[in-house]
Protein backbone atom coordinates (compact mmCIF):
# COMPACT_ATOMS: atom_id res chain seq x y z
CA UNK A 1 0.00 0.00 0.00
CA UNK A 2 1.09 3.58 -0.38
CA UNK A 3 1.31 5.41 2.43
CA UNK A 4 4.60 7.52 1.63
CA UNK A 5 2.96 11.59 2.34
CA UNK A 6 4.34 13.10 -1.77
CA UNK A 7 1.36 10.87 -3.17
CA UNK A 8 -1.25 12.64 -1.46
CA UNK A 9 -0.19 15.89 -3.17
CA UNK A 10 -2.22 17.50 -6.01
CA UNK A 11 0.34 18.86 -9.32
CA UNK A 12 -1.16 20.61 -11.69
CA UNK A 13 -1.67 18.18 -14.49
CA UNK A 14 -0.33 14.66 -14.43
CA UNK A 15 -0.55 11.84 -17.19
CA UNK A 16 0.06 8.27 -18.50
CA UNK A 17 3.42 7.68 -20.60
CA UNK A 18 5.40 4.36 -21.57
CA UNK A 19 9.00 5.13 -21.12
CA UNK A 20 11.83 2.62 -21.49
CA UNK A 21 13.35 0.96 -18.71
CA UNK A 22 15.02 3.79 -16.75
CA UNK A 23 18.54 2.14 -16.60
CA UNK A 24 18.66 0.85 -20.14
CA UNK A 25 20.20 2.58 -23.36
CA UNK A 26 16.81 3.29 -24.56
CA UNK A 27 16.01 5.69 -21.85
CA UNK A 28 19.70 7.37 -21.88
CA UNK A 29 19.53 7.71 -25.66
CA UNK A 30 16.55 9.38 -25.63
CA UNK A 31 16.88 11.02 -22.60
CA UNK A 32 20.64 12.54 -24.20
CA UNK A 33 18.97 13.39 -27.75
CA UNK A 34 16.01 15.49 -25.90
CA UNK A 35 18.51 17.14 -23.10
CA UNK A 36 17.09 16.27 -20.13
CA UNK A 37 16.14 13.13 -17.81
CA UNK A 38 12.93 13.60 -16.35
CA UNK A 39 13.85 10.67 -13.90
CA UNK A 40 16.26 13.32 -12.28
CA UNK A 41 15.38 16.46 -13.34
CA UNK A 42 19.00 16.89 -14.35
CA UNK A 43 19.89 18.55 -17.59
CA UNK A 44 22.09 15.95 -19.72
CA UNK A 45 24.70 16.98 -22.65
CA UNK A 46 23.27 16.50 -26.27
CA UNK A 47 25.00 14.45 -28.96
CA UNK A 48 27.01 16.67 -31.45
CA UNK A 49 25.20 16.09 -34.46
CA UNK A 50 26.27 16.16 -37.77
CA UNK A 51 25.29 19.36 -40.14
CA UNK A 52 23.75 20.91 -36.71
CA UNK A 53 24.57 23.53 -34.14
CA UNK A 54 23.98 22.66 -30.58
CA UNK A 55 22.35 25.92 -30.06
CA UNK A 56 19.67 24.74 -32.67
CA UNK A 57 19.58 21.29 -31.11
CA UNK A 58 18.52 22.48 -27.86
CA UNK A 59 15.83 24.54 -29.78
CA UNK A 60 14.27 22.44 -31.65
CA UNK A 61 14.09 20.02 -28.99
CA UNK A 62 12.24 22.11 -26.33
CA UNK A 63 8.44 21.01 -26.76
CA UNK A 64 9.81 17.13 -25.91
CA UNK A 65 12.04 17.99 -23.76
CA UNK A 66 9.74 19.37 -21.49
CA UNK A 67 7.39 17.01 -21.56
CA UNK A 68 10.36 14.29 -20.81
CA UNK A 69 11.41 10.90 -22.84
CA UNK A 70 7.77 9.30 -23.42
CA UNK A 71 5.25 7.46 -25.17
CA UNK A 72 1.72 8.98 -24.28
CA UNK A 73 -0.63 6.52 -23.67
CA UNK A 74 -3.02 8.90 -21.46
CA UNK A 75 -2.13 12.46 -22.16
CA UNK A 76 -1.60 15.24 -19.48
CA UNK A 77 -5.34 15.92 -17.36
CA UNK A 78 -5.81 17.80 -14.46
CA UNK A 79 -7.26 15.47 -11.60
CA UNK A 80 -10.64 15.55 -9.81
CA UNK A 81 -10.65 16.84 -6.35
CA UNK A 82 -12.08 14.21 -4.94
CA UNK A 83 -8.76 12.22 -6.07
CA UNK A 84 -4.88 12.43 -5.85
CA UNK A 85 -1.90 10.63 -6.64
CA UNK A 86 -2.44 7.99 -4.35
CA UNK A 87 -5.63 7.08 -5.10
CA UNK A 88 -4.53 7.06 -8.84
CA UNK A 89 -1.32 5.36 -8.51
CA UNK A 90 -3.33 2.89 -7.02
CA UNK A 91 -5.65 2.36 -10.12
CA UNK A 92 -2.32 2.43 -12.56
CA UNK A 93 -1.15 -0.47 -10.51
CA UNK A 94 -4.38 -2.23 -10.60
CA UNK A 95 -4.65 -1.74 -14.28
CA UNK A 96 -0.81 -2.86 -14.66
CA UNK A 97 -2.23 -6.11 -13.38
CA UNK A 98 -3.94 -6.89 -15.87
CA UNK A 99 -1.95 -6.24 -19.05
CA UNK A 100 0.56 -8.25 -20.13
CA UNK A 101 4.14 -6.86 -21.03
CA UNK A 102 5.50 -6.85 -24.81
CA UNK A 103 8.94 -6.09 -27.17
CA UNK A 104 7.62 -3.26 -28.70
CA UNK A 105 8.23 -3.46 -32.92
CA UNK A 106 10.97 -2.27 -34.74
CA UNK A 107 11.03 1.99 -34.29
CA UNK A 108 11.85 4.30 -37.34
CA UNK A 109 12.61 7.40 -37.40
CA UNK A 110 9.68 9.63 -39.41
CA UNK A 111 8.01 12.98 -39.70
CA UNK A 112 4.46 11.68 -39.53
CA UNK A 113 2.13 14.82 -37.77
CA UNK A 114 4.93 17.23 -38.66
CA UNK A 115 7.59 16.55 -36.47
CA UNK A 116 10.46 13.73 -36.33
CA UNK A 117 9.50 11.33 -33.72
CA UNK A 118 10.89 7.32 -33.25
CA UNK A 119 7.32 5.24 -34.64
CA UNK A 120 6.38 1.72 -34.46
CA UNK A 121 6.77 -0.45 -37.88
CA UNK A 122 4.63 -4.22 -37.71
CA UNK A 123 1.42 -5.10 -35.47
CA UNK A 124 0.01 -2.32 -33.31
CA UNK A 125 -2.46 -4.93 -31.62
CA UNK A 126 -0.74 -4.99 -27.72
CA UNK A 127 0.47 -1.24 -28.42
CA UNK A 128 -2.97 0.38 -28.70
CA UNK A 129 -5.13 -2.56 -26.87
CA UNK A 130 -2.91 -0.64 -23.76
CA UNK A 131 -3.29 2.31 -24.46
CA UNK A 132 -7.25 2.16 -25.08
CA UNK A 133 -7.07 0.22 -21.55
CA UNK A 134 -5.34 3.25 -19.80
CA UNK A 135 -7.76 6.21 -21.69
CA UNK A 136 -11.19 4.43 -20.61
CA UNK A 137 -9.93 2.74 -17.23
CA UNK A 138 -7.86 5.79 -15.76
CA UNK A 139 -10.48 8.23 -17.36
CA UNK A 140 -12.88 8.40 -14.22
CA UNK A 141 -9.68 9.97 -12.40
CA UNK A 142 -9.70 13.20 -14.71
CA UNK A 143 -11.15 16.89 -13.95
CA UNK A 144 -13.29 17.34 -17.03
CA UNK A 145 -12.14 19.97 -19.25
CA UNK A 146 -12.42 23.66 -18.38
CA UNK A 147 -13.78 25.93 -21.60
CA UNK A 148 -10.47 27.34 -21.65
CA UNK A 149 -8.94 23.59 -22.09
CA UNK A 150 -11.56 23.24 -25.08
CA UNK A 151 -10.85 26.55 -26.63
CA UNK A 152 -6.97 25.84 -26.14
CA UNK A 153 -7.27 22.20 -27.60
CA UNK A 154 -9.67 23.43 -30.55
CA UNK A 155 -6.93 26.71 -32.07
CA UNK A 156 -4.86 23.16 -33.69
CA UNK A 157 -7.17 21.33 -36.87
CA UNK A 158 -9.52 18.88 -35.43
CA UNK A 159 -12.04 16.61 -37.45
CA UNK A 160 -15.54 16.52 -35.89
CA UNK A 161 -14.62 13.06 -35.08
CA UNK A 162 -11.40 14.34 -33.24
CA UNK A 163 -13.54 16.86 -31.54
CA UNK A 164 -16.01 14.40 -30.39
CA UNK A 165 -13.37 12.67 -29.08
CA UNK A 166 -11.85 15.70 -26.87
CA UNK A 167 -15.60 16.74 -25.23
CA UNK A 168 -15.75 12.37 -24.14
CA UNK A 169 -12.58 11.82 -23.08
CA UNK A 170 -10.52 14.68 -22.34
CA UNK A 171 -8.25 14.70 -26.09
CA UNK A 172 -8.52 14.29 -29.44
CA UNK A 173 -6.15 11.55 -30.35
CA UNK A 174 -7.45 8.37 -28.81
CA UNK A 175 -8.79 5.12 -29.63
CA UNK A 176 -8.97 5.00 -34.02
CA UNK A 177 -6.90 8.32 -33.95
CA UNK A 178 -4.27 7.21 -31.55
CA UNK A 179 -0.20 7.39 -32.88
CA UNK A 180 2.41 6.03 -30.29
CA UNK A 181 5.37 7.74 -30.93
CA UNK A 182 8.01 8.91 -29.03
CA UNK A 183 9.05 12.64 -30.09
CA UNK A 184 12.30 13.77 -30.75
CA UNK A 185 11.46 17.49 -32.08
CA UNK A 186 9.27 20.29 -32.33
CA UNK A 187 6.96 21.22 -34.87
CA UNK A 188 8.64 21.27 -38.61
CA UNK A 189 7.11 24.37 -40.20
CA UNK A 190 10.02 26.13 -40.22
CA UNK A 191 12.23 23.50 -41.65
CA UNK A 192 13.80 23.00 -44.95
CA UNK A 193 13.82 19.95 -46.83
CA UNK A 194 17.34 19.74 -46.78
CA UNK A 195 17.39 20.39 -43.06
CA UNK A 196 14.60 17.81 -42.17
CA UNK A 197 16.76 15.34 -43.86
CA UNK A 198 19.54 16.33 -41.92
CA UNK A 199 17.92 15.66 -38.88
CA UNK A 200 16.73 12.74 -39.42
CA UNK A 201 19.76 11.22 -40.55
CA UNK A 202 21.32 11.80 -37.06
CA UNK A 203 18.02 10.81 -35.30
CA UNK A 204 18.85 7.50 -37.36
CA UNK A 205 22.24 6.94 -36.71
CA UNK A 206 21.91 8.25 -32.75
CA UNK A 207 19.00 5.63 -32.38
CA UNK A 208 20.04 2.47 -34.58
CA UNK A 209 22.08 -0.01 -32.47
CA UNK A 210 19.86 -0.06 -29.12
CA UNK A 211 18.42 -3.12 -29.86
CA UNK A 212 14.81 -4.29 -28.76
CA UNK A 213 12.81 -2.19 -26.26
CA UNK A 214 10.60 -3.71 -23.79
CA UNK A 215 6.95 -2.12 -23.07
CA UNK A 216 6.48 -3.85 -19.28
CA UNK A 217 5.62 -0.89 -17.28
CA UNK A 218 3.18 2.31 -16.52
CA UNK A 219 5.09 5.70 -15.76
CA UNK A 220 2.57 8.47 -14.22
CA UNK A 221 4.12 11.67 -14.74
CA UNK A 222 3.50 15.06 -12.91
CA UNK A 223 3.97 18.73 -13.83
CA UNK A 224 4.29 19.99 -10.69
CA UNK A 225 3.12 23.54 -11.63
CA UNK A 226 1.55 25.00 -14.66
CA UNK A 227 4.41 25.14 -16.99
CA UNK A 228 7.17 22.98 -15.35
CA UNK A 229 8.74 20.39 -16.57
CA UNK A 230 7.01 17.34 -16.87
CA UNK A 231 8.60 14.63 -13.84
CA UNK A 232 8.54 11.08 -13.23
CA UNK A 233 7.02 10.71 -10.12
CA UNK A 234 6.50 6.43 -10.19
CA UNK A 235 6.44 3.56 -12.22
CA UNK A 236 4.17 0.76 -12.45
CA UNK A 237 5.24 -3.25 -14.25
CA UNK A 238 2.88 -4.63 -16.16
CA UNK A 239 2.52 -8.78 -16.17
CA UNK A 240 5.72 -10.68 -17.21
Amino acid sequence: MILDEKYLATPYRCAVYFVPDIRSSWWQAGSEWLGRCAATGKSMTQPQLTGISSAEQWARTSEPRRYGWHATLKAPFKIRPSENLKSIMSGLQALADKLPAFELPTMQVRTDSGFIALRPKGDLTLINATADACVKELHSYAAPLSKADLDRRRQAPLTPKQDRLLVEWGYPYVFDEFNFHLSLTNKLDDMTGEECAAWVDAAQLHFSNLGACRFDRLALFIEPIRGADFELFDLVEMIK
